[in-house]
Formats: C-alpha cells, structure tokens, sequence
C-alpha cells in the first residue's frame, strides 16, 4: 500500500516490531508483536503503546495522536513484513474494544482493493467465518498471504 507509514524496527525473527508514532501529543513509542495462538499456525497480531517502565506494550491506552490512519498503515506494513518470513501464517486481529475493532474494519474496507492484491480477508460474526465483506459488523478478522504463482 502506498500510504504514509513510520519507520519500523524488525526483531531478528520478524515477530515484533516498533515504531515511533508522532503527532500532537509529542513522540511515543509503539509494538507490534505476532505471538502464536493456536497450532499449527494462527498468530494474534498486537499493538499498542510501549510502556516506558516495564517494556510491555498496551492496548488499552488511548494515545489520540492525531495518526491513527499512520498508524493502521504502519500496522499493515508489519503484517506484510511479517507474513513474507511467515506465508503460512493466519493473522488475527481483534480490537481491544469494540470501537478499535470498528476502526480495523474501516481501515479494512478503505484499502480492500489493494489489501486482497497481497491477502485474503475472513471476519468473524456469531462465531463463523465469512469472507470479508464491506459494511458488515465483525467481532474480528484474519488476513493469509496469497500463494504467490511464481513462488
């Protein structure tokens, strides 16, 4: 995608991320990290701010930085990152409230186009998966790489 995004640092084995987010109230430190969930391959993608004490990162803080669509697309980048070492890998992501799962959906259905170049898209309502569907009020989502023919 060709959206504005921040700088990511990778981990040596591209499972966690940070970046610093920058906006009206000043630079703050965010993580990205993929932790396997269930076998054989399903990775919960999380983010949030970094706590500057204990290195822990939060996804119940609420920055309001004014960079959320930066923010997304950063987000987005690392999943690309991520599933370019990982091809197998089923993300999920779910909101930490139901209103950051709306934004997920939103910024979902604003660049569907070009996300389902790279990836397939499932949201999950009433505990079934459908193929992603714009408009539609999902509790969370899972994103797979495509199988690249020539790969």
């Amino acid at each position: 995608m060709n959206l504005d995004k921040y700088d990511l640092k990778v981990s040596q084995n591209f499972i966690s991320f940070q970046f610093v987010s920058e906006g009206k109230n000043g630079k703050i430190l965010k993580g990205i990290i993929f932790t396997l969930i269930e076998a054989p391959n399903i990775w919960n993608l999380g983010f949030g701010d970094i706590d500057a004490i204990s290195g822990e990162i939060s996804d119940l803080v609420v920055s309001d930085n004014g960079d959320s669509e930066k923010i997304l697309a950063t987000v987005a980048q690392s999943a690309l990152v991520f599933s370019e070492k990982y091809p197998d890998a089923l993300i999920y992501a779910e909101g930490s409230t139901p209103s950051r799962t709306r934004l997920y959906r939103i910024g979902l259905s604003r660049n569907f186009e070009k996300i389902t170049e790279t990836f397939m898209i499932w949201g999950l309502l009433d505990d079934e998966w459908y193929p992603f569907q714009k408009n539609t009020d999902y509790q969370a989502f899972v994103v797979k790489r495509k199988v690249d023919k020539f790969g």
